[in-house]
Parts: structure tokens; C-alpha cells; sequence
């Protein structure tokens, strides 16, 4: 006899599946280390997945309606658009994509057009880690 619905182990890969999908972050940095360590802290984060690193902004735009994300890492300081730029066109296409944006500089320290450029949050590089991430987007979902 077949094995009705809800006598199904709680966990089991048909219950985790439908459960959730993996949060799709996609990461946009001029410097390769940090492309790297982000790799590593989403791999790292239970329930995380890397939608795609990019170098540029001219290869985000191109490439981000394929990648489906639901968060972007962007980073402030990048060479012909920059960071604010590229997340006022992210929004401007993709309303409901939630868009960080990423410098190893303090965010008070930053000029206040980060403020205005339609980004969800700002943080500092070095504060990347699986906790965080998880915090950051459970913080971004709730507001």
C-alpha cells in the first residue's frame, strides 16, 4: 500500500524540497579576491546558493535575468559604473531583487548617494560570513 502524504519523515528530500529553495545571490566586485570569498561564505551558508560572480557591471547587466537572483552583493567602488549606478538599474528592472551594497569602507564613511540609489542595505566586506548572511537576509525579508 502506498505511503500516504503525511506519514512522510519530516526531512525527507521531497519535504526539504518543497519546503524552501535556496536564497540565489549573485556577486559584483572589480577584485577577484573578494569575488572568491564570497564563493566561499555562500557555499558555507546552509540554504545559500552563488547565482553568479561578476567583474563588471556591463557583465551583470547582460547576464542577470538568466541568473535569477534574489539578492545582490554589489560593491560601491567600480570602474565605469559604479555600484550605485549599476543598483538604481538593477531596481529600475528588477523591483523585488534586494540589493546590497559592499565596501571595505564604514558606511557612515561612504557619500550619501549610496542612501539613494534604491539599495536594501550597505555593508562592509569584512563582515561577510555565514551568520551574518543569514541575518542580513532574514533582516531584509522581514522589513
Amino acid at each position: 500500500m502506498p505511503e500516504e502524504p503525511s506519514a512522510r519523515a519530516a526531512g525527507s528530500p521531497i519535504t526539504r524540497r518543497a519546503k524552501s529553495e535556496p536564497v540565489r545571490i549573485v556577486t559584483v566586485d572589480d577584485y577577484t579576491p573578494f569575488l572568491n570569498a564570497a564563493r566561499r561564505v555562500i557555499a558555507a551558508t546552509s540554504g545559500f546558493e552563488s547565482a553568479g560572480e561578476f567583474t563588471s557591471a556591463e557583465q551583470a547587466l547582460t547576464t542577470i535575468d538568466a541568473a535569477e537572483p534574489q539578492l545582490a552583493l554589489i560593491d560601491v567602488h567600480m570602474p565605469h559604473i559604479n555600484g550605485m549606478e549599476l543598483a538604481r538599474l538593477i531596481k529600475k528592472a528588477h523591483p523585488a531583487l534586494l540589493v546590497v551594497l559592499i565596501s571595505t569602507q564604514d558606511p557612515d564613511q561612504l557619500p550619501a548617494a549610496v542612501r539613494e540609489c534604491g539599495a536594501s542595505a550597505i555593508m562592509r566586506k569584512q563582515d561577510l560570513n555565514p551568520t551574518f548572511l543569514r541575518e542580513l537576509w532574514q533582516s531584509l525579508k522581514s522589513s
